[in-house]
Formats: C-alpha cells, structure tokens, sequence
C-alpha cells in the first residue's frame, strides 16, 4: 500500500459520511493531511453543530478563534476534553485536547493548546499476509496565540503551531518495498483571526451581537518521505457570527452561524473519453500560499462546484443563571464532498471554579461512522480558585 493511498483511506475513514471518495462529475471529496486538526475537539462547540467563530468567549477559543480571548471575563482558564472516536468503527481510537490561556492586562492575551490524536492499536502483516507485530499510530499538533483587544469592540490574534504526524509508525518495515522509506511528518502553521462583538439594549434587555473569522493552519506542506512528496495540510476558512439575548434576569439564549471552506487545492484531473480522472500526485508543485488562491477556481464544474465546498454549522445554546447550559446544532456538507450531515446535542454545568460539558452526535445518515460521537470537557476558572484559596485562609 502507497503512502497516498494510506492518507486517503485515514482521511475518508475520519470524515465521510455515505457519498464516495470522488464523483464522476465533479472534484469529489477534497482531502489534505493531517485531517484531526479540522476535528472539533470540545463539548461546547460539538455540541453546537460545530460553531465557534463568534459564539461567546470560552476557555476553548483556541480552536474556533483566538481572537476572542481579549474578551473574556476570566483572567485565566484551563481545561481537558477528550473523545472517543469513531468508536463504532474502531475501538481504541481518540482525540484528547488541553488548552489554556492567561491575560496579561486588559489588552492583551496569550493562550496555548495541544491536540494529540491516537489513532488506536494495529496489527501489521508481512507480503504473505501473516502477522509481524503491531504498531500505534498518533499525531499531535501544539500551538501558542496571542490576543489583542484593538478597541472596544475588536480583537485580533495571531497562533503559531508545530504538527508532527507518525502515522507510519512501525509500518515500513514490514509493508514492503514501497513505504519503507516512510518516516513521520512536520509541518508548521499559523492563524490569523478577528472579532467583532457589540452590547447593546435591546427592549431593556441585554443583547449582543458578534462575527469572527479564522484563517487556520497557514504553513508548510507535510512529508512523510523526506520531502520527494508533499501534501498540504488542512488550511480552512471559518466565518461566522452569532447573536446573543437575555430573555429576563435568569435565561439567556444564543444563536451561532458559521461557513466552512477547506483551502486546499481541488484533485487535479483531466477528462478521458467524457470522464474525470483524478491524479494522485497533482498540485505536487503547488505551494502553500498558492494553493490557497487555487482552492477558490479549480473545481471541474466552476463556481457552483466552490460553493458546495464550503460547509454549513448552526448552533443554538440556552443559558439558565449562568450555571447550566442546554445545546444543539445541525451541520451540513454536500453529498458529493462527504455528505455529513447530522444533529448535535449537549449540556454544560458552571460552577464558580470548574465547568462539566458534553456533547453527542446523531448523524442523519444511519451508516455514518461518526454516529454516536460523544465528548466530553472539564473545565477549571483559574482565577475563581485562587480567589476561594485567599477566602479559606481566612
């Protein structure tokens, strides 16, 4: 089996849902490597149909847009999701998520994150089919930002990250002549993100109203072979905005909007006798920078075929005193680019100190490995804990 070959089915494994790998039509699915950064990886924002660009501020911003981080009320948080992944499918596979963030003054605020993604126990077999020994694929992507608030209602931020994928881990050795050059892969990136949010009264109701968007994942391409053969990694556009309003004194409830759009270049192909055939090692020679510019034209079917791409999120979060949160969400990608397509659903405790969150997937499609997707986040207010410290010794 091919090093392409071997990304492909990871990809397609992780994230389509009925439709096949690639139409007769159309580019298919676009895929890139690494794709466990494009997983949400919180309760809050699973459970929300994958929202975040502009939902309100949390612990777990770092994923969805950093940006706003100079926002939240918090001086420091921290906090620990994990996820059983496609367990209906394979049952030692899991994402695990820590991320943190502390504001240095009223303006500004740094934050960090490591993803790491175990992609379970694997029995290897030699040319004649019988059993070599096992091995334990994992990749894991760590990351800094910076926030700053640029006025009273505007922040941005800027994040800086390190991937490593050893998803051939002990596969070389025994798969043959083709993958046993096969090492793990580096890569880094960056993020670009603003946020917008604005308070207001409204029928003498509090009421705000946010956009946001997050350029991520902007960097090098990823070898597995010593450079002879590139991919590129997922760099994704999300926007997205939400509008949040207190229904009296205890209830409060939010709306969230967000577009998807995977920034990576189109299959390349070629038609052969009225057909499309797709080449395994095209946009070989594209670079990073370019292939961004390239993944918004290069569609065989043009500009309708772009704007299937581009992935739908809606998610709606209920809040009674600031303590318990009820959530849902619904999220959409066209048949021809995976066809996922299904409904979330979540809830959230807050306490003064830690948060419980999370969240479950109820795919539309019977067959989707991602039904049934649970997550689960804990979550520690730093700051509240010290104030409790200073209280009990009292």
């Amino acid at each position: 089996m091919t090093r392409i070959s071997i990304i492909s089915i990871l990809f397609f494994l992780f994230f389509t849902g009925t439709a096949s790998a690639q139409s007769t039509t159309g580019a298919g699915v676009v895929s890139s490597a690494v794709p466990f950064l494009t997983i949400a990886p919180d309760s809050r924002g699973g459970a929300m149909g994958d929202v975040g660009a502009a939902t309100l501020p949390d612990i777990n911003a770092q994923t969805w847009n950093p940006a706003k981080y100079a926002f939240i009320e918090s001086n420091t948080g921290i906090a620990l999701s994990y996820t059983p992944w496609l367990r209906n499918l394979i049952g030692d596979m899991n994402l695990a998520y820590l991320v943190g963030y502390h504001k240095l003054d009223k303006l500004q605020t740094l934050s960090g994150s490591l993803r790491y993604f175990d992609l379970g126990s694997m029995q290897l077999y030699d040319n004649t089919g019988n059993p070599t020994n096992s091995t334990n694929p994992n990749e894991f992507a760590v990351d800094m930002a910076y926030a700053l608030k640029l006025s009273d209602n505007w922040s941005g931020s800027v994040a800086l990250r390190y991937i490593l994928s050893d998803i051939f881990s002990g596969i070389g050795s025994t798969a043959g002549q083709t993958t046993t050059d096969l090492k793990a892969g580096h890569a880094f990136a960056s993020d670009v993100s603003f946020f917008y949010n604005k308070t207001f009264l409204k029928s003498r109701k509090e009421s705000n109203i946010a956009w946001g968007v997050n350029i991520s994942n902007i960097g090098s391409k990823i070898s597995y072979d010593g450079g002879q053969i590139k991919d590129f990694i997922p760099t994704n556009l999300r926007l997205g905005g939400a509008y949040t309003t207190d229904i009296d004194k205890y209830n409060k409830v939010s709306f969230a909007l967000d577009f998807n759009k995977l920034l990576v270049p189109s299959p390349e192909y070629e038609i052969i006798d009225g057909q499309v055939v797709f080449s395994d090692l095209g946009n070989a020679d594209i670079g990073p920078i370019d292939g961004i510019f390239k993944s918004f034209y290069d569609a065989p079917n043009g500009f309708q075929e772009e704007l299937s791409e581009i992935t739908v999120s809606l998610g709606a979060e209920y809040w009674y005193s600031k303590q318990f949160a009820v959530r849902t969400g619904y999220f959409h990608e066209a048949k021809d680019k995976g066809d996922r397509k299904f409904l979330t659903f979540g809830a959230g405790l807050k306490m003064n100190v830690f948060s419980i969150d999370f969240s479950y997937i109820y795919t539309l499609s019977r067959t989707s490995p991602l039904e049934n997707t649970l997550r689960f986040t804990l979550g520690f207010d730093l700051e509240n804990f010290q104030k409790q410290g200073r209280t009990t010794r009292r």
